[in-house]
């Protein structure tokens, strides 16, 4: 049965079903949206379709309906909004104006737009490009393709062949494709600086030799779901903020120190004190974040979300002894930023700019971060949600 407009205009903090799948999720704060829940191959899964405020009840149902009517014929509604924004981003790639002077994106573009047709899985491009935007195109991406030496190449090497050596490999080896491309399009002269046999070899290990330095050790992305069923299925404190940690790509002593009243609506605002960069922080919170908020007991004369003994905030320790229990201490809890980094990278299309805001990066040089007025906040709750669903959530 539908909610009457009374009934959700009174909803209180929770989610409230209208039927059809389509739900009405209500912040702690009062802020709501809609989301549709789904089942697809005994998976379940749910999706968010906007705000209330942006998309009225009528609208909101129409819109479960279309879903539901994809569901019904073995479409996957969030798989088929990921291939349109891909889909979006690969005609915006082709469409891009030739410049008499082309750079190494301007190259990886066209090498990637000629060779897509040739890989089997779909994926590969978006792998292939979000490699070479998190990785080169913030050393090279601008520079001019015909300039590039293997001093450059090393440059985008070197910080990341010791700590991830397979894909500081591929990095290379993708490198080495695309500047090949450029010399048959006439934009670059000269010997390959990217290639390893008589080049790159003589300045770095090969990689079957690189003991991978684990400062943060990091769980590979592609093991995070199963993690997480794990990690939600046991109780407590820790377990919880650790789970919320996981969710929000956040740092261990912005979560155990999180308040209450820095929950606005599905926003999380860490104030600039507790932040690295010292500045304030806006975190976007997935349907899976609030509805852990909501499930989290609040203690009266308490502002901490995740209270440790005394009401005082958890230990450092204390996320890293569930990972022990867990049988993962060979993992950190500051890891799984890199794991969401990674998942980023090499699995989606999303902007590599929205990824590092979500990480609470600063993005390009300070006279550029001075001018960037916007946080990416609609990016990055896409970018959020899609991460919780990856998640298990």
């Amino acid at each position: 049965m539908t909610l009457t407009a009374l009934e959700i205009k009174n909803a209180k903090p929770g989610l409230h079903s209208d039927g059809g799948g389509l739900y009405l999720h209500v912040g702690p704060t009062g802020g709501a949206s809609w989301i549709f829940r789904y089942q697809l191959n005994k998976r379940r899964r749910e999706m968010g379709i906007g705000p209330i405020t942006a998309l009225p009840a009528p609208e909101a149902r129409a819109k479960a309906a279309s879903l539901k009517a994809m569901v019904a014929s073995g479409q996957d509604p969030l798989d088929a909004r990921r291939a349109t924004q891909a889909s979006e981003r690969e005609a915006a790639a082709l469409a891009v104006t030739p410049k008499a002077l082309h750079t190494f994106r301007d190259a990886a573009e066209r090498h990637i737009a000629m060779k897509e047709t040739g890989w089997s899985n779909p994926k590969h491009r978006q792998q292939w490009a979000n490699t070479l935007e998190t990785y080169a195109f913030p050393i090279i991406g601008d520079m001019p393709v015909g300039d590039i030496t293997s001093a450059h190449v090393l440059d985008v090497l070197l910080p990341i062949w010791p700590v991830k050596p397979e894909t500081a490999s591929r990095v290379r080896m993708r490198v080495e494709a695309v500047l090949n491309s450029a010399k048959l399009l006439g934009w670059r002269n000269g010997e390959n600086p990217a290639v390893w046999r008589g080049g790159l070899e003589a300045a770095l290990p090969p990689k079957s030799r690189v003991k991978a330095v684990r400062h943060h050790a990091a769980l590979p992305w592609q093991q995070i779901a199963v993690f997480m069923a794990d990690l939600r299925a046991r109780s407590g404190i820790g377990a919880r903020a650790l789970e919320f940690t996981v969710l929000t790509a956040a740092r261990s002593g912005e979560v155990r120190h999180a308040q209450w009243t820095e929950i606005k609506d599905d926003i999380w605002i860490v104030p600039a004190e507790r932040m690295k960069a010292r500045r304030e922080h806006r975190v976007p919170l997935s349907p899976a974040a609030l509805t852990l908020l909501e499930q989290s007991p609040r203690i009266e004369g308490c502002p901490l979300i995740f209270p440790g003994t005394r009401m005082s905030p958890l230990s450092d320790m204390s996320l890293s002894a569930v990972l022990k229990r867990m049988d993962l201490g060979a993992f950190t809890v500051h890891g799984f930023r890199s794991t969401f980094r990674d998942w980023a990278a090499e699995n989606t299309d999303h902007d590599r700019d929205a990824v590092e805001m979500a990480l609470a990066h600063t993005i390009g040089s300070k006279t550029e971060a001075a001018y960037r007025r916007g946080d990416m906040l609609p990016k990055r709750m896409k970018l959020m949600a899609e991460w919780a669903d990856w998640c298990g959530a």
